[in-house]
């Protein structure tokens, strides 16, 4: 079931956060020393059980073993998530968090842990909740809903104290072993001393050290970064003489607790005024944080904006600060240990609410910045960036403490709850800021939009009118006709998913015409495409000219998704001309705009056009793998298709029926099976542009001198792989903006629509030269 497996990585790492297949954890930063037989004791209890807690005291490694257990377990086909619950202090945001960690579309209405438990039924998946010493109880019920709902789930926890529910085994995590901690002691002060060696010299005194440190795994990292410049022997007599004045001389009345909090004051004496004080400074961050997010944060009063990296540089290499990577950026972090410790010296110096400000300050600015600059060709790296930022996100709209700053900060980040697929937590923010804040203001009309919006998303069409409804009154009184040409956009979008065509026409040209008038053009592009497909389902051969105005649009300002969505309106005018190949190569464009969006909606109903477009021309296999992919997408939202329109049901209805009538029902259930293997948006789109098997050719083809450089040869060989654009820049090393200028020009030159194409191209022709 396990991988019987103990042996320690090679290397020193920096953390990432790794995918394998579905789900994440995060690569180790440095060796796994020892613990061999308590692995395997772990493995085989998370073998027999369906609720694993790991106890035991702060720093005895809690953490890394349930890491190391679960980057071992090879049943987990759907999915291994680490869930970092160290810095929520709010027991009801703690199924948030775990929805956040595991990717999961939070676009319901329904409460979060419904949501989860929806997700998961169909999983055979393990989560490991870290931390859930403060939040016990929330653990606790979180744990005992999925448990009971989802038959193939499993959860490892980590926590001080067990969580108290049936069914839970508990695991008491010992601290290492004498000859384990010797070896963790070597192996992390070789890397601070790289000359530092134990021998039959200093053997007995390496022993003491960690005999006096109780073989706290923590406590050893931190000692031995003092290695750096002291002897074995000075860091013994140091510590036996903070500790003989802790306990006065009583080895037995000091606990573990103790053991660390002195060896953290005494690291934190060692530490220089100013790493003190950036130390401090950094508490205030939830997780792990950017340098410019440290500079902008701790900067001032005693700290030079240039000097923060050298601070933060002098703490890692003291074992204070830890080095990691989210979401490929570089970022920095604090054990919570650590973290805590900091906190708590700066309330001490009544520092805390200002740097609180100031933390909350960065992260408006942030957000207002990504937001204002949305459309152009940086989205996926603004979504990048929120996601990786998404905790501080959180603490800073739990920090505000001026109702509107904060109602602010909701409203910009509108792209993250919308496009980022946390639309059920924007949702939440948003009502709350709302009621918090209920002055006619300019802020709180452009936050009624945007809630306006959320609903939509959400198919809460009541409360999105009733939004509308105050947005459209204020956005009149305050003479804002932004705020009134979104209300009409979204209106407009309204009235198509309820079927009414005709009047969703009406709206959506008058909601073009007022972005144009604001000069939002890709707000206009926006309306247009919606307005496209309601022309297509009326009949309304206007809807040529409507898509191809969007389309210039979209090309004017290098946007992708709303290129994306222009795209899949152009497909439906393809369809209306009955050019079923166009209709299809417009659709994998679409489709490969959206990749590394994760946007299940847009994704869903493209895929659905896809597979009414592949049965019409005669494929009713891969069409009826085309629906399983959109099923499993649906089933994920817990959202029927007719919620998107009666139209769009009905049109759903007629392909499964012709599919059936082509395949039968057996065959058509397992087309549904092999497309609904493939999880979530991503999967999703690369199964459905990867390149079908080409007929087998009677006599062989004569190669075609291809036309494209070198270069691009290399691109197109790769596409042919299936990698993405950012793996191809990866092997190539360049840039991934210059990966899709060499794509592009691919497509121009051998006048194609889609990847799908280009792979088909090399696989026929790549033994052609130029």
């Amino acid at each position: 079931m396990f991988q019987d497996n103990c042996e320690p990585l090679e290397g020193e790492k920096a953390v990432t956060i790794q995918t394998s297949g579905v789900g994440k954890l995060p690569a180790t930063l440095t060796t796994f020393v020892g613990r061999c037989h308590t692995l395997a004791e772990v493995r085989d209890q998370l073998g027999t059980t369906r609720l694993l807690t790991l106890t035991g005291a702060g720093g005895v490694g809690k953490t890394r073993l349930a890491v190391e257990v679960a980057a071992s377990a090879a049943e987990f086909a759907d999915g291994v998530w680490l869930v970092d619950l160290a810095t929520v202090r709010d027991p009801s945001l703690v199924a948030s968090v775990t929805a956040t960690a595991l990717g999961m579309p939070d676009l319901g209405t329904g409460p979060v842990i419904d949501q989860l438990a929806a997700f998961l039924t169909h999983r055979r998946a393990l989560i490991v909740l870290d931390n859930c010493e403060h939040l016990v109880d929330a653990c606790a019920d979180l744990a005992h809903a999925l448990l009971s709902a989802c038959p193939a789930l499993r959860i490892l926890a980590t926590s001080r104290r067990a969580l108290g529910i049936y069914g839970e085994r508990v695991f008491a995590v010992p601290p290492l072993a004498p000859h384990d901690a010797v070896e963790l002691l070597r192996d992390r002060a070789n890397a601070v001393r790289p000359e530092f060696q134990v021998t039959d010299g200093n053997r007995a005194q390496v022993r003491r050290l960690c005999e006096v440190l109780d073989g706290l795994p923590l406590a050893i990292e931190l000692a031995a970064s003092r290695l750096r410049t002291l002897t074995v022997d000075e860091a013994v007599n140091r510590m036996e003489n903070r500790f003989g004045l802790l306990t006065s001389g009583s080895r037995v009345a000091r606990p573990h607790h103790r053991t660390l909090r002195a060896l953290i004051d005494w690291s934190h004496e060692l530490c220089t005024p100013d790493e003190r004080l950036l130390w401090h400074r950094l508490s205030v961050f939830a997780g792990d944080f950017g340098l410019d997010a440290a500079e902008a944060v701790c900067a001032g009063d005693g700290i030079g904006r240039d000097e923060v990296l050298d601070l933060l540089d002098r703490l890692v290499v003291q074992s204070i600060v830890v080095p990691t990577e989210r979401e490929s950026l570089p970022r920095y972090w604090l054990l919570e240990t650590i973290r805590q410790y900091g906190r708590d010296q700066l309330a001490e110096s009544g520092q805390e609410q200002h740097t609180l400000q100031r933390h909350h300050d960065f992260y408006l600015a942030l957000a207002e910045r990504d937001a204002d600059g949305w459309y152009g060709p940086g989205q996926q790296e603004s979504l990048t960036r929120l996601r990786a930022e998404h905790a501080n996100l959180r603490a800073a709209l739990v920090q505000g403490g001026d109702p509107q700053a904060t109602l602010a900060l909701a409203t910009a980040l509108r792209f993250q709850w919308c496009e980022g697929g946390f639309a059920g937590e924007g949702r939440r923010w948003l009502d709350h800021m709302l009621a918090a804040a209920p002055e006619p203001t300019p802020a709180r009309a452009r936050a009624l939009w945007v809630a306006a919006w959320v609903a939509v998303l959400q198919r809460d069409h009541a409360l999105a009118y009733r939004w509308l409804d105050e947005a459209a009154e204020l956005g009149e009184q305050l003479d804002d006709p932004v705020v009134c040409a979104h209300v009409q956009g979204l209106r407009g979008a309204l009235a198509l998913f309820g079927g009414r065509l005709e009047e969703a026409v009406s709206l959506l040209e008058e909601a073009a015409a007022a972005h144009r008038g604001t000069g939002e053009e890709i707000g206009m592009a926006h309306a247009l495409t919606l307005m496209a497909i309601a022309q297509y389902h009326l009949g309304d051969p206007r809807i040529t000219e409507t898509s191809r105005q969007a389309l210039a649009l979209a090309a004017e300002h290098d946007e992708r998704l709303v290129r994306a969505h222009v795209q899949w309106a152009l497909s439906y005018d393809a369809c209306r001309r009955g050019d079923l190949a166009d209709a299809a190569a417009r659709l994998r464009v679409a489709l490969e705009n959206e990749q590394g969006f994760n946007h299940y909606i847009r994704v869903g109903v493209m895929l659905e056009q896809l597979a009414w477009v592949t049965a019409a021309g005669g494929d009713h296999k891969q069409a009826g793998r085309l629906l399983g992919a959109t099923r499993a997408l649906w089933r994920d939202l817990d959202a029927p298709i007719s919620a998107f329109g009666p139209h769009t049901a009905e049109q759903h209805d007629r392909c499964e029926e012709e599919i059936v009538r082509a395949l039968g029902p057996a065959a058509y259930e397992k087309a549904l099976a092999d497309g609904g293997r493939h999880r979530g948006p991503d999967e999703a789109i690369a199964y459905a542009l990867r390149p079908r098997p080409e007929p087998v050719a009677t006599a062989p083809a004569t190669p075609v001198p291809s036309p494209l450089t070198p270069r691009e040869q290399e691109v197109a060989a790769l596409v042919a792989k299936g990698m993405s654009n950012g793996q191809i820049a990866s092997v190539l090393g360049r840039s991934p903006r210059t990966v899709h200028g060499h794509i592009e020009n691919i497509l121009a030159k051998l006048d194609f629509a889609c990847r799908a194409q280009i792979a088909s191209w090399w696989t026929a022709n790549q033994a052609a030269t130029p």
